[in-house]
């Protein structure tokens, strides 16, 4: 996977790579994608149960069948700072992987250093050289300050976002203190955001909700914010979330019916050659003369669409 052909993922939700049964409920639950974690299912995790983890993972990978419906699966790995990289992708790698999430990433060497690392992997499991993809999380200072080069570091590099959370590694490395609003963290999920999509990633993913879990309010107006910017999708660590993050990051039929009267409406007139385009009141200002530009937003959101399902054409 490349960022050419990555799919648009509204939910990544979060399992313990140490409770197999765990990650097969996670395969119907719904989520775009699951995420299983190697890195710190929990803690402590000492090294003998990390080699449980990893021989359970590589059986249930191993059972898995060669062509399957439900979300895609992704797998946070150990850093290759940490040497063990190689000892968790040997537990993961095969077909049924999509890529990894690469943890506590400084700067591009991390992610060189991980492609070498997946490309000698890949070539012992007899898979394509490329095939799978690396997800950079951006949890320390220098990452952020250098996400730009870090998502251009390699093509495998898919998918990318602002990693927040509220007692995590990069509030560590901040010092901010969490609100509900995210205002501590709007510059940083901005930047990040404008860095991943200068690279070419066309679906940025942000980092998980930091309040209660049962709030629900809080939930939707931090996943709204996370779309209003530019988000395709969020982090999970609750499956009771992912209805109501889905229908934040789903395109509404309002949306996609707009989009598909400007897309009829340019190739109308490009085939006729007359003009212009004018869609709705004159009092909608902008949006009433339909110019290059909005045709290019309305088959770019389409096409979208399509991805997710929502929009006839997929």
């Amino acid at each position: 996977m490349n960022k050419e052909t990555a799919r648009p993922l509204r939910s990544l939700l979060f399992v313990p790579g140490d409770q197999r049964s765990g990650v097969e409920q996670a395969l119907s639950s719904g989520a775009d994608a699951v995420m299983i974690d190697l890195e710190e299912p929990r803690t402590p995790f000492p090294e003998s149960a990390r080699q449980a983890a990893r021989t359970e993972m590589r059986a249930f990978f191993d059972s898995l069948p060669a062509e399957r419906d439900g979300p895609v699966l992704f797998a946070r790995v150990q850093p290759p700072a940490s040497g063990q990289t190689l000892k968790d992708l040997r537990a993961v790698l095969g077909p049924s992987l999509t890529g990894i999430l690469l943890p506590k990433v400084h700067g591009p060497e991390d992610v060189h250093a991980a492609q070498g690392l997946l490309s000698c992997a890949e070539v012992d499991a007899g898979l394509p050289m490329g095939s799978t993809a690396i997800y950079p999380i951006l949890e320390t200072a220098p990452a952020l300050r250098s996400a730009y080069e870090i998502a251009m570091a390699s093509p495998r590099v898919a998918y990318m976002g602002g990693a927040v959370s509220r007692f995590g590694d990069i509030h560590q490395a901040l010092g901010y203190r969490w609100t509900p609003e995210g205002r501590e963290t709007l510059y940083l999920r901005s930047k990040v955001l404008i860095d991943a999509r200068a690279a070419g990633i066309r679906y940025p993913i942000s980092g998980m909700w930091g309040g209660d879990r049962d709030d629900l309010d809080g939930l939707r107006a931090w996943a709204e914010q996370l779309r209003d910017l530019g988000y395709y999708g969020m982090m999970l660590g609750d499956p009771a979330h992912l209805p109501l993050v889905h229908e934040v990051f789903t395109p509404t039929a309002a949306e996609v019916a707009y989009w598909t009267d400007l897309d009829r409406l340019a190739a109308d007139a490009e085939a006729s050659g007359t003009g212009p385009i004018t869609y709705g009141d004159a009092n909608q200002g902008e949006g009433h003369v339909v110019h290059i530009a909005h045709v290019g937003s309305a088959r770019q959101n389409l096409r979208w669409a399509r991805a997710l399902g929502v929009a006839p054409g997929g």
